[in-house]
């Protein structure tokens, strides 16, 4: 048995199941509705009797690290064709938070403060908008596009809160499945070239995972099939990529952080429910921004940080906050009071970043898998159907008396997600992306020439070294002001972007306590953050020494919680209570090496805690 435990397997306790599910989240909501409308007849009889437990319907068991089934962090615009396909009578109304698409808006915002990276064809094109503000339709220095291309309408699509939905969601199964939050699984059980199961997470240790008072193993539950659906840096789906390679040429290359809040707006601002804006151009040109409103006047908004944005004091929060006071979103925005808050990454390699997707005894849904468009960004009803779709192959070899094998899950769940709409939409959007790699205007005229020719053509990519601070601010910053920066920022534990923005022109966040708070104040808004005892930390630094030699250290610029921070030495220092699990750490690392699939020098194990939030 491959695990890392040093525990014998006999002190453990053993749970036979006969599926058990990592993570709950869209993909796994897709297989396990679709599996339970197939387990009962109408008489209320097994109609997938279980073996592990005769005259009984199939025993499925599911886990979630995070301490609520509602607490997955994500608002999301999505066409829904998946899940209205599960639920044909759907009305948005039944759902908190959710509401139909109406209008959409795609918006240029220029650079209001002067402090932007722009290129100078950009500073040209914002200078010909300024002189001309009535010809290109400018108000509020942002520009409403004409025409929006159709790979980007959500048209009769949804604006969800991915929380509320999930919940939604595990209301509809009815007991079908044993549904476990806060209890995250540690790893896969493989034998041989099998998974065989799951192991839980050793509870009463240290933060180094050694055993203390009260320890007790995490259980084994050993299962026929274990569905894999953890998220883009889930444990076990990094565990199962080292274990089983990955298909060649595939990398996951592409990521990004999104950052967002949901905030009550004031009384009379005049957004119908449904509402969508897209915004790209600012507060640096590679940021893709999002305001959704749901009912009641609550919205859902915030910022894609992308791999693509190479800048060593990359920030998501005090970008988002920047962006947020865009005069043509303030308008909308100021006087609006801060609901809850999070974070997590993306998984933006999409088709190109798909693992092997079944084996014997496992199989792979959900983002982790690959199945998010990077062209309509749009991941949540794709997610969906990969888990419909992994079920219905399900229900096939079950009723046909066939095993979980590799040949059998190739057969009746890869080939039917390879002759599904997530598949070919996935090859028209799998290169879309690739032009951000060699700057902001080649990524967006990558996208369209994508779309428009079906994913034929694209801007080829072309990866870039993370440039040096010196670099990135050649020209703004001297490198002896840097160092000072540094050495006082590092002297008193803090990240540099602050600092460095301001001496860059950035102005100073007007917090007012109510939307715009400190990045501390926002981990206690609105949310809850949860790292109770007995877990092992969760985000390990596994060679110091090449932390030591690190120079440029992004993990910590772009830590969604502050959670990492400057120590001693040059080595990072982790405080989980302020940890938001969105992994963003993970393919932050500067020691990456993408080439073999390597992101770095950061072990993101499972583990409990996390701000979460149900409208999240």
């Amino acid at each position: 048995m491959n695990s890392d435990s040093s525990q014998p397997l006999e002190e453990r306790l053993t749970l036979d199941a006969d599926i058990v599910c990592v993570g709950f989240g869209p993909a796994t909501g897709g297989f396990l509705t679709t599996l339970s409308r197939e387990m009962l007849h109408p008489d209320g009889s097994p109609a997938l009797e279980s073996p592990t437990a005769p005259g009984l319907p199939l025993q499925v068991l599911c886990y979630e690290r995070a301490a609520d089934l509602g607490f997955g962090v994500s608002g999301a615009v999505t066409r829904g064709r998946g899940i209205r396909a599960s639920f044909p009578d759907l009305d948005p109304a039944s759902i908190p938070m959710a509401a139909k698409v109406g209008k959409e808006k795609v918006v240029y915002l220029l650079d209001p403060v002067g402090a932007s990276r722009r290129p100078s064809s950009l500073r040209a094109a914002d200078s010909l908008i300024r002189l001309l503000p009535k010809a290109f339709g400018c108000q509020e220095q942002g520009v409403e596009l004409r025409w929006t291309p159709p790979f980007l309408h959500k048209t009769d699509g949804l604006v969800l809160a991915i929380g509320q939905f999930n919940q939604w969601v595990a209301s509809q199964l009815m007991g079908a499945a044993q549904l476990w939050p806060g209890v995250p699984v540690k790893e896969a059980l493989i034998e041989q070239d099998a998974v065989v199961g799951v192991r839980l997470m050793d509870q009463g240790t240290d933060r180094s995972g050694k055993p203390e008072q009260g320890y007790m193993p995490g259980m084994d539950v050993r299962a026929a099939l274990t569905v894999v659906g953890d998220g883009p840096v889930g444990a076990v789906g990094r565990q199962l990529d080292r274990e089983f390679g990955v298909p060649e040429g595939h990398s996951e290359h592409d990521w990004a952080v999104g950052m967002k809040m949901v905030v009550e707006l004031r009384e009379g601002v005049d957004l119908a429910p449904g509402t969508v804006f897209h915004t790209f151009g600012y507060p640096e040109p590679e940021i893709f921004g999002f305001l959704y409103i749901h009912p009641d006047r609550v919205a859902s908004l915030g910022v894609f940080v992308p791999s693509s944005l190479l800048h060593p004091a990359r920030t998501a929060y005090r970008t988002m906050q920047h962006w947020m006071l865009h005069p043509y979103l303030w308008r909308y925005l100021e006087g609006g009071k801060l609901r809850s808050w999070g974070a997590k990454s993306l998984q933006e390699s999409g088709l190109r970043g798909e693992p092997i997707l079944a084996g014997n005894g496992y199989a792979r849904i959900g983002e982790g898998s690959g199945s998010t468009n990077v062209l309509t960004g749009s991941g949540v009803d794709e997610a969906w159907m990969t888990g419909v779709l992994l079920a219905e192959g399900v229900v096939e070899l079950i009723k046909a008396g066939k095993p979980f094998s590799k040949d059998n899950l190739e057969q009746a769940y890869v080939q039917k997600r390879r002759a599904s709409w997530v598949e070919s939409e996935g090859k028209v959007a799998a290169k879309a992306r690739d032009g951000f790699q060699r700057g902001v205007i080649a990524g967006m005229f990558g996208m369209a020439l994508a779309a428009f020719t079906g994913g034929r053509l694209a801007i080829p990519g072309k990866q870039r070294p993370m440039p040096s601070l010196e670099e990135a601010y050649r020209g703004r910053i001297s490198p002896a002001e840097i160092e000072k920066i540094q050495d006082g920022c590092y002297a008193s534990g803090t990240s540099l972007h602050d600092a460095l923005m301001n001496k860059a022109g950035w102005p100073s966040i007007p917090h007012d306590g109510q939307l715009l708070v400190s990045h501390q104040d926002a981990l206690l808004l609105g949310g809850k953050v949860q790292a109770g005892p007995g877990y092992a930390d969760h985000v390990v630094f596994v060679k110091p020494d090449e932390c030591e030699k690190c120079d440029t250290k992004v993990c910590i610029e772009l830590c969604s919680g502050e959670a990492i921070t400057p120590g001693p030495d040059g080595i990072p220092q982790f405080d989980r209570d302020k940890c938001i699990h969105c992994g963003a750490c993970l393919w932050n690392c500067s020691r990456a090496d993408v080439s073999k699939h390597e992101l770095g020098n950061i072990a993101f194990k499972a583990g409990a805690g996390g701000l979460h939030s149900a409208e999240n």
